[in-house]
């Protein structure tokens, strides 16, 4: 990253934390990640404005904001393995990848996923690993997962998701509710699953199926 780039990214930060607390983890991990790679050619001038951005195929990458959001109630510290629902650009994961020893991303849209691995390698993240798949099956294979994250809004969240989860696992996720999207986390404790409503979002839909 640039001097230019890391000033606009410090000020963008900054402009979180004016709004939004971050933990020195969570603040040094948006400060390192170059969000103008992962933002639309024709969207560079906005990419560290706090607005969501479209990126193709109907699906946007999520405010900067929201990323920090979301990161933070994940209580990344001291979790080693992350699931992410919806890779998208691949900003989310970016970010993640500064907090996790191994990412793991899922996207059920082909064109988006080739996209956001070129830009992973352009910025050196290998600890990320992407599938092109429908999300809401999980990723058995590096399953259990200490924290799982759902880069859209879903309606519910699929058994098979929680067995994934480590015991004392998390899992971040916009639920569709009476009309509106919660931020919701949960809390895997044994058979258990304690559910917190965080604050109200705006997420694209988690989709069925695979789009090549």
């Amino acid at each position: 990253m640039n001097k230019i780039t890391a000033t606009r990214t410090a000020r963008m930060v900054d402009e979180i934390e004016k709004i939004f607390s971050l933990s020195p983890e969570v603040k040094e991990a948006m400060a390192k990640t170059n969000r103008e790679e992962f933002v639309a050619t024709g969207f560079k001038h906005s990419a560290y404005k706090l607005d969501a951005l479209p990126i193709g195929e109907a699906q946007f990458i999520s405010s900067p904001l929201t990323v920090a959001k979301m990161t933070e109630y994940l209580f990344p510290h001291g979790a080693d393995k992350v699931l992410e629902i919806g890779c998208g650009s691949g900003y989310q994961a970016a970010v993640l990848a500064q907090l996790f020893r191994g990412v793991f991303s899922i996207e059920r849209i082909g064109s988006l996923i080739i996209q956001a691995k070129k830009r992973f390698k352009i910025l050196g993240l290998h600890n990320i690993h992407t599938r092109t798949d429908d999300g809401q099956n999980g990723w058995i294979s590096y399953a259990p997962y200490d924290r799982i994250l759902f880069s859209a809004s879903a309606k519910e969240i699929p058994a098979k998701l929680f067995e994934q989860l480590a015991d004392g696992g998390i899992l971040v996720a916009p639920m569709e509710k009476d009309g509106k999207q919660v931020i919701t986390r949960f809390i895997k404790n044994g058979e258990n699953i304690e559910e917190e409503e965080l604050e109200d979002c705006d997420f694209v839909p988690v989709l069925d199926g695979v789009q090549r």
